[in-house]
């Protein structure tokens, strides 16, 4: 298994300067997304690590809603020793948290709101957040990025304001999708994982038309368990 340090230095970013979006997702070898409705069942021990190592080197984390229901997130938070790794860097000791919810079809007594250890970012439509946006004064902050969809380059905008550029965004796939319609998206990062799911899970990638988006392979790394972890950059 890499080691930990291993990974920061398979991952690295190398400098901080401009709005970098970075996707992190697994898959099954035969392409399935989830198994049993969720992709972290797909996972292994390295991709576990990965996944706090990218979220350390992260200003935000950022998520759909959907994804948010599906795999039950709780309060995002990175463990003392990478909290020292952020310090050093000039971070904040915790990433901040977004989620994308055009419609705010989710609940504030949310785990994902409940136990949160820096309050999160909602990020949604004019016309939610002046209708109730509200609601959620208390647990997040309500970030109105356009109608009368969210449009994700002001989203970003409003990101880099804060001094949050370096995005790691965890799905799910309709909004690595529309990430990845309007050319948004700088690196995705896969864990392949040594399964053949079937059945109906979809892809990655959901909603984005048809197009030859080249990426560059920019890192292969392989564990014990027979996960491969591939690195592509924007070509």
């Amino acid at each position: 298994m890499p080691t930990r340090s291993e990974l920061f230095d398979a991952y690295a970013l190398h400098g901080r300067d401009g709005t970098r979006v970075r996707m992190n997702f697994v898959s099954s070898a035969d392409g399935a997304v989830t198994l049993d409705d969720r992709s972290g069942a797909l996972g292994g021990e390295t991709d576990r690590a990965l996944m706090q190592v990218l979220r350390t080197m992260a200003d935000v984390v950022l998520v759909g809603a959907g994804t948010v229901r599906a795999e039950g997130y709780g309060g995002l938070k990175v463990d003392q020793a990478d909290a020292g790794w952020r310090r050093a860097r000039g971070l904040d000791d915790q990433p901040a948290l977004a989620v994308v919810s055009g419609g705010l079809h989710l609940d504030p007594a949310d785990s994902v709101f409940a136990d949160a250890v820096r309050k999160p970012v909602i990020v949604t439509t004019d016309a939610a957040a002046a209708a109730d946006g509200g609601r959620f004064e208390s647990v997040a902050t309500v970030l109105a990025c356009g109608d009368p969809k969210v449009e994700l380059a002001a989203m970003l905008d409003a990101f880099a304001r804060r001094g949050w550029t370096q995005v790691l965004c965890e799905g799910g796939p309709h909004l690595f999708g529309a990430l990845l319609e309007a050319d948004l998206v700088d690196e995705v990062c896969v864990t392949l994982a040594p399964r053949f799911v079937g059945g109906d899970a979809g892809r990655i990638v959901q909603g984005a038309a048809e197009s030859d988006r080249r990426f560059e392979l920019a890192g292969v790394v392989t564990d014990h368990e027979g996960f491969v972890f591939l690195r592509y950059v924007a070509s």
